[in-house]
């Protein structure tokens, strides 16, 4: 499986960013698809998760303002960040892995297989 994630700026605190992320190969809609950043610094965090099937898991800090969503006929996923915070200020990147049942694993880098290439988000204050 291929990813390719696109859609990230500079932007000023409060504003709005949407990330893509299309894949090609494997079977798309069978796959828990997951974003995840890097700050400069720290480890790569889980921000949001959708599995096959509808649920969706998000890192705290951003519940109640980043979406995440797919397509499985266009084979993508995306990320609607909303009231954007200079915390936000990450490097994202998109991730397929195999479903699981377990929310702890779904939140977790070693659930997933396959990444795209990151996307620098700056968030001026």
């Amino acid at each position: 499986v291929q990813l390719q994630a696109s859609g990230g700026g500079l932007v000023q605190t409060g504003d709005s960013l949407k990330f893509s992320c299309g894949a090609s190969g494997g079977t798309f809609s069978s796959y828990t698809m997951g974003w995840f950043r890097q700050a400069p610094g720290k480890e790569r965090e889980f921000v949001a998760a959708h599995r096959r099937g509808g649920s969706t898991f998000y890192l705290d800090s951003t519940k109640g303002r980043f979406t995440i969503s797919r397509d499985n006929t266009l084979k993508t996923v995306y990320l609607q960040m909303n009231s954007l915070k200079p915390e936000d200020t990450a490097v994202y990147y998109c991730a397929a892995g195999p479903f699981s049942s377990s929310s702890l694993a779904t939140r977790q880098r070693k659930n997933y297989n396959y990444w795209g290439q990151g996307t620098q988000v700056t968030v001026s204050s």
